[in-house]
């Protein structure tokens, strides 16, 4: 605890940081009172950073280094096979994609990458509430092209879930929440998402991924060996975020910013890079239909978001006919009540182009 304390940064009260924390949460398998010291910090980085480093986690090495390594044997495959799982082709949104597929802010990310989402018996094109039709299976490359990608990508969904399960809880603890409070609220057919990136060298005035939160509750990234990605602080400065050998990089998504009320916040983010950079990214997440209603916390979380401008303002990426309207891209008020919609929203604003042509009839005009 002692190194995370004293590596939250100048400036962590106002969220004016200047460094990304760096959590060792091996204390939360130890006893009651360094889990409850190890809450009340992990609560207060949440609050003002939104961001931070774990290290001594539990996660086998193993798992990382055999999914960057399959991920680099996949991405060095010629066109033609890596269009055997093009995610145009999934009405589930899943799959390979190219360079500038994705759009983030109205813009196109520089970065090839795979989407991977957790596996459910897929239901009908037509089935509502609309957002269920998200499930369904994914798409792998035959082993004959790519032998040994699935149980790789297997075991790093478990492990990874694990981890972020565990950071939850810790979460949880640090709000007066019992532990297992999102574990029980998270339900049956949960939908996380693995996302294996390839950016090449960003080309000037253009991004990786370009700014922005993400949509989930919280994500565990795998950030590689090269650095490029940099957070946002309440200055509008971008901080680069230090690549520690072993170490997972953690930020807050929108819906657990909206849960809490605003008073943990999903913070600005984006890539760029001058050289090639590989990561993997895990996105922990509950079932669609799981509503997304506000915690109930102490008067003293509430407090603390009403004195603070910045968090009773924080805002929500916004939707394609906000920004037409004016609306800033990290700045809309609205956020869905179901987690589904959220999802829903997320593919609407990043792949319009996959939306309408897997269901027209939801697309707007």
């Amino acid at each position: 605890m002692t190194q995370a304390i004293n590596e939250l940064g100048t400036g962590t009260k106002d969220g004016a940081f200047t460094e990304i924390p760096v959590i060792d949460i091996s204390p939360w398998r130890s006893g009651a009172g360094e889990r409850a010291a190890l809450a009340e910090t992990l609560r207060e980085i949440c609050h003002n950073v939104g961001f931070f480093i774990v290290t001594n986690h539990g996660v086998d090495r193993a798992v990382v280094d055999d999914a960057f390594a399959i991920a680099d044997r996949f991405f060095a495959l010629p066109l033609e096979q890596k269009l055997l799982i093009d995610k145009r082709k999934s009405r589930h949104f899943r799959g390979w994609e190219p360079e500038g597929a994705e759009y983030t802010n109205n813009q196109p990310d520089i970065r090839e990458q795979i989407d991977l989402w957790t596996e459910h018996a897929p239901r009908a094109p037509d089935v509502t509430p609309h957002y269920y039709r998200l499930l369904g299976p994914n798409q792998w490359p035959p082993d004959d092209v790519l032998p040994g990608f699935r149980p790789v990508l297997e075991r790093w969904f478990s492990d990874l879930g694990g981890l972020a399960g565990e950071l939850m809880a810790i979460l949880a603890m640090g709000l007066g929440l019992e532990p297992d409070h999102f574990e029980r609220l998270f339900g049956e057919e949960r939908m996380s998402l693995t996302k294996l990136i390839n950016y090449p060298a960003t080309p000037p005035g253009q991004f990786g991924v370009n700014a922005h939160h993400d949509a989930g509750f919280l994500t565990v990234l795998a950030p590689g060996d090269t650095p490029g990605l940099e957070v946002e602080n309440a200055e509008g400065r971008w901080i680069p975020v230090p690549i520690i050998p072993g170490s997972f990089v953690i930020n807050l998504g929108e819906i657990l910013q909206a849960m809490t009320g605003n008073y943990f916040v999903a913070t600005p983010h984006r890539v760029r890079t001058n050289t090639p950079r590989q990561s993997a990214g895990y996105f922990h997440g509950p079932a669609l239909d799981m509503p997304l209603t506000p915690l109930k916390l102490d008067r003293r979380f509430t407090d603390a978001v009403a004195a603070s401008p910045r968090h009773a303002n924080a805002g929500f990426m916004a939707q394609s006919d906000e920004t037409e309207a004016g609306v800033a891209a990290m700045a809309s008020p609205d956020h869905p009540d179901i987690y589904g919609d959220q999802l829903w929203n997320y593919f609407s604003r990043s792949y319009p182009g996959n939306v309408r042509r897997h269901y027209p009839e939801a697309v707007p005009g």
